[in-house]
């Protein structure tokens, strides 16, 4: 079991949560805006999409895994030419292997510096790279060394080319961009940390306005969790000190919801006790940026906010009953179109039904989508969508999960961000097929009209267990 404790030397830190000030005074830089790459592997202006089917069929190999490449169109979605990438792709390293999940990890960025998005797939036992070209994603190339537990894509020194950090056995490696076509990049630069104290997940986005993206890391020790830590970006990357956050978060992302020109963290809150996640009603907790990294001002949403659609459910551990976990996927993009960035909300544990009909409707899942604004993040004109709300297609079952992923992407290319909602455990014609949703962005939010679904079903891929929707990469 993979272990991360923050060194003795940390310890008393994360004991006591440090709050970081922004200060602010006439030679201060004004902040370099934060903005949200765009994935198109085509660079036709339209933002696509790479579902997992991680437990997909390949090759007689169940559970092998492959991703599907939904690309963006005028139309929305275009699934007429959606295209099957697994291990059995020609030119990919390696052989499918029953069980082993390739496309369960992915993370997408323009690595070469050619305007077209490249997708990295980090699966074992080759980390590999998609290289987005006029006719979508093609050529590969196999990263050096072994696979990594974690890679994310970013701009770690500020110089206007993306990197990778490499999540590894001996700590934080910087991958520093461009990339080469044989996946090596110009330089690379490690932050020792060591297994045991490594993180278990990261965020990436600039935090402190200059420029540079920022980590921020989780961190537990077998079942306790212990605070998030903000690593700063800079002109020489990673430096080795961090700081805590004072708050149990893990995955999410950096977004500036209040568009001060600092990003903010926006991720989920959990106990301290990690093996209890799954059976919590779930909260997001915001962490706003500022000159210095961390801002003092936080704020906590739950479904028990004023203005959030729902109620929060905690679950039952003797009952095996999940609870509703808001803020177990989160996504980041400007919906309405008013320059702020609202916040995609999965919220897989949500149960329709009540009582006795909860072993029919229980764990069938929901999306809640927060508006950003000049005050923050709030519960303010939030909205919520399930597969039983009119215009939804599909049927509310126990067990769908649906929200287990949530992407904002302008899929259509009219500056609003759609929202793609996966659903791994959805029953197609086979169990646990999986299937994924996109909701169109509109100026009052996200809507129904013009609605799509799509399946392995639909796209003529493996179905049976495929767990289609699991992650969607960004």
């Amino acid at each position: 079991m993979r272990r991360s404790l923050i060194a003795a030397a940390a310890a008393a830190a994360i004991a006591t949560p440090l709050a970081v000030v922004a200060t602010t005074g006439s030679a201060a830089a004004a902040p370099v805006p934060h903005r949200i790459p765009v994935t198109d592997f085509n660079k036709d202006g339209y933002a696509d999409l790479a579902v997992s089917a991680g437990r997909g069929t390949v090759d007689g190999k169940t559970g092998a895994g492959y991703i599907s490449i939904v690309y963006g169109s005028s139309a929305g979605a275009d699934t007429s030419h959606a295209k099957q990438i697994s291990r059995a792709t020609p030119g990919m390293p390696g052989t499918p292997e029953q069980g082993a999940g390739f496309g369960l990890r992915t993370t997408a960025r323009d690595l070469d510096g050619d305007g077209y998005t490249d997708l990295v797939v980090n699966d074992e036992p080759y980390d590999v790279v998609l290289w987005g070209s006029e006719h979508g994603l093609t050529g590969i190339s196999q990263f050096p060394g072994e696979s990594v537990w974690d890679l994310k894509a970013g701009d770690f020194n500020g110089d206007g080319k993306a990197d990778l950090v490499a999540n590894g056995r001996s700590g934080l490696e910087t991958r520093f961009g461009p990339f080469t076509r044989d996946g090596k990049p110009a330089s690379t630069k490690l932050l020792e940390i060591g297994e045991d104290d490594g993180p278990v997940d990261i965020i990436v986005g600039d935090m402190t306005g200059d420029g540079a993206d920022d980590l921020v890391t989780s961190h537990s020790f077998e079942e306790m969790q212990y605070s998030s830590r903000l690593w700063k970006g800079g002109k020489d990357g990673f430096t080795g000190a961090s700081t805590p956050t004072g708050q149990f978060t893990v995955d999410g992302v950096i977004a500036d919801v209040d568009k001060d020109g600092y990003g903010d963290l926006v991720a989920r809150e959990v106990d301290k006790v990690s093996e209890m996640q799954e059976y919590d009603a779930g909260a997001v907790r915001v962490v706003y940026g500022a000159a210095s990294g961390l801002s003092d001002r936080t704020k906590k949403i739950t479904q028990d906010t004023a203005g959030v659609p729902g109620v929060g459910e905690q679950g039952d551990w003797d009952l095996g009953d999940k609870g509703d976990q808001f803020g177990y996927s989160i996504s980041a993009g400007d919906v309405t179109g008013d320059g702020y960035p609202d916040i995609a909300v999965g919220v897989p544990g949500e149960d329709l039904g009540s009582g006795d009909d909860l072993d029919t409707a229980g764990d069938t899942g929901a999306i809640v989508l927060l508006k950003g604004g000049a005050t923050g993040l709030t519960g303010t004109g939030a909205q919520a969508f399930n597969q039983s709300t009119a215009g939804v297609p599909g049927v509310s079952e126990s067990d769908d999960a649906f929200g287990s992923a949530v992407l904002l992407a302008d899929v259509n290319n009219n500056n609003r961000a759609d929202l793609t909602v996966g659903a791994p455990t959805e029953d197609g014609t086979v169990k646990d097929s999986g299937a994924a949703w996109l909701l169109r962005g509109s100026q009052n939010g996200l809507t129904t009209t013009n609605i799509t679904s799509f399946s392995p079903s639909s796209l003529g891929t493996a179905q049976d267990g495929a767990q289609f929707g699991g992650q969607l990469a960004q």
